[in-house]
């Protein structure tokens, strides 16, 4: 796409009432704009980001036989009252309507979920099931905070699954732990697995996949075996241990960090089947109560925490990954080449370019292009035509070349 095309307006200065770093760098970068407290709006360059981690996601719960639907936002009241969460949910849930049509604006999703298939599942024989969905959620924050890490208004996906026995449950409660570590990985995030407390949704203990970094809200406690030796790893809200003290599971020693969490998953049991009569008739022809499980991931959450990881503050620079970068190569055309046109035209159908062609100075081409953070820049100048084509800085490696313009997609291809 042509720069001077694009939807898209930086800011010189850091936003006044930006509270964490994801806040100040993608509103300033111009990947989303802030109508409220907690809630912002994706601007193209941030919903191209948004629609890649989605595509991750749906990929890897895809792959572990979940099936995506899209439920409704506005819900019932009596739903709600059949597990008693109008009530214990009131301080978070968004309510609305009449005394005669009092609704819910979702915070999530087992209600609905349950009670739709409660009217479609019968038998031992259509379990087990595995249904998703990325949607908007809406949560009354009383403190709407650190940009998208903490909103009112927020883009998750949440599968919730049904089984006939304990150990089928168990089994895709292994599995969606997998598929949720390669999700991550895909998008550039080292998650550690951590026991926590099962909160509005279960009285059993949950995992959540928390992100360690200074800026996290979350305090973990883990061990320091190398990887793979022993996986300890508790939420402080649910921990008696110490930073120092020796891990319960081996020999290591118990760190202490702080974390985001970028997604959780829960054993709900019969909790919400039982509530809504989600029943099915087994293989001797009895009505038995279905398994539950729930599994979310925080998608809009997640970008915000790719760049609380990645973005250099001191440089003013982002790089994001390439599995979820806006656009894989900007081209950048010093002085309006022709050359710089040329190269746009082969590209474009290769890979996706973003081609700075606006008649602005250098220094501003630069200084956008470090803000929207593309994997790979390309700079056609007289100076890189001299030295014999256009200088490719692969952003993420750190490195720079010159290739000629009849080598650069070929070279772009093998990477």
């Amino acid at each position: 796409m042509r720069q001077s095309q694009l939807f898209h307006k930086t800011l010189k200065e850091t936003p006044s009432d930006a509270d964490s770093v994801n806040a100040s760098y993608l509103v300033r970068a111009d990947f989303v704009e802030k109508h409220m407290a907690g809630a912002y709006a994706f601007l193209p360059l941030g919903f191209r980001v948004v629609k890649k981690i989605e595509k991750i996601v749906q990929e890897e719960m895809d792959a572990i036989g979940g099936q995506q639907l899209l439920m409704n936002v506005m819900q019932p009241k009596e739903l709600w009252e059949k597990t008693g969460r109008w009530e214990s949910m009131d301080e978070v849930l968004y309510k609305s309507g009449d005394k005669k049509n009092q609704i819910a604006f979702a915070a999530t999703h087992e209600e609905q979920v349950t009670s739709i298939v409660k009217n479609h599942i019968k038998s031992y024989k259509d379990l087990p099931l595995a249904l998703y969905q990325i949607q908007t959620k809406f949560r009354n924050e009383p403190r709407a905070k650190s940009g998208l890490l903490r909103g009112r208004e927020f883009l998750m996906k949440d599968m919730y699954s049904f089984h006939t026995t304990d150990k089928d449950f168990e089994e895709f409660y292994d599995k969606s732990k997998i598929a949720y570590l390669k999700v991550f990985k895909r998008l550039g995030l080292e998650a550690k697995i951590v026991e926590a407390s099962g909160g509005a949704f279960t009285e059993k203990h949950s995992h959540e996949f928390q992100v360690l970094t200074e800026v996290g809200e979350d305090t973990i406690f883990f061990c320091d075996s190398p990887a793979g030796e022993c996986d300890f790893a508790v939420n402080k809200e649910i921990s008696d241990v110490e930073d120092g003290s020796k891990c319960p599971k081996c020999d290591g020693k118990i760190k202490k960090a702080n974390g985001i969490e970028v997604g959780n998953i829960f054993p709900l049991e019969t909790k919400y089947s039982h509530a809504l009569e989600a029943k099915y008739v087994d293989k001797d022809g009895k009505e038995k109560e279905m398994i539950m499980g729930c599994y979310g991931i925080g998608i809009s959450r997640s970008l915000a925490t790719i760049v609380e990881v990645l973005y250099n503050q001191t440089e003013n620079k982002m790089v994001w990954p390439e599995s979820v970068a806006p656009f894989k190569v900007h081209i950048l055309s010093l002085n309006q080449n022709e050359k710089a046109d040329e190269l746009y035209k082969i590209l474009k159908d290769k890979t996706e370019v973003l081609y700075d062609d606006r008649e602005t100075s250098a220094g501003t081409k630069f200084a956008e292009a470090d803000l929207i953070g593309c994997p790979i820049r390309i700079i056609v100048s007289e100076k890189s035509l001299t030295a014999g084509g256009a200088e490719v800085v692969d952003n993420i490696k750190n490195s720079t070349k010159i290739i000629k313009l009849e080598n650069i997609a070929q070279e772009l291809n093998a990477k």
